[in-house]
């Protein structure tokens, strides 16, 4: 069954201070499994979708900004809420021209579902993983997979 969103896709943090909206469709959702991704999120993973920077726009706030080495060694930088610290995006310096939006900051999340996981070694051991699920060891050099996934099952109109 194909999911069909209407865009533009708002969202924002937790306290409601700062808010966007996304104005293409996502590339792509992914789950990270990655020791930075699992702290930020307090969680076993983070769910990214996977977005053109030109496509997000702070609608209300200014988002504040931190930086940090990841995994793969990549300068990383994240956006927050300067008031409930709720983290709503990463990128890499220099741009890669796409970012990586926390998906559970979607005002709707209920269409959001993973169509790959990366950094799967770094996985907690009592996470099981499906027998369909596109599963990456480390940073996949090759998303064309998780792209064509997530085109698959996810349709989005104007």
């Amino acid at each position: 069954m194909t999911r069909k969103i209407s865009l533009p896709i708002k969202g924002g943090c937790q306290c409601g201070a700062l808010r966007y909206q996304i104005s293409a469709a996502p590339l792509m959702i992914y789950a990270c499994h990655c020791a930075n991704c699992q702290r930020i999120a307090g969680s076993a993973f983070g769910l990214a979708a996977t977005l053109t920077e030109a496509s997000l726009e702070f609608t209300t706030g200014t988002p504040k900004k931190i930086v940090w080495q990841s995994d793969a060694g990549n300068e990383r930088y994240g956006t927050f809420c300067g008031e409930c610290g709720c983290r709503i995006a990463h990128g890499q310096t220099p741009s890669n021209g796409v970012l990586s939006l926390r998906a559970g900051t979607f005002d709707d999340t209920s269409w959001v579902v993973p169509s790959g996981h990366i950094w799967t070694r770094s996985a907690q051991p009592w996470f099981k993983f499906g027998k369909d699920d596109i599963l990456c060891d480390v940073q996949p050099t090759d998303y064309v997979p998780f792209i064509e996934r997530f085109k698959a099952d996810t349709s989005f109109e104007p």
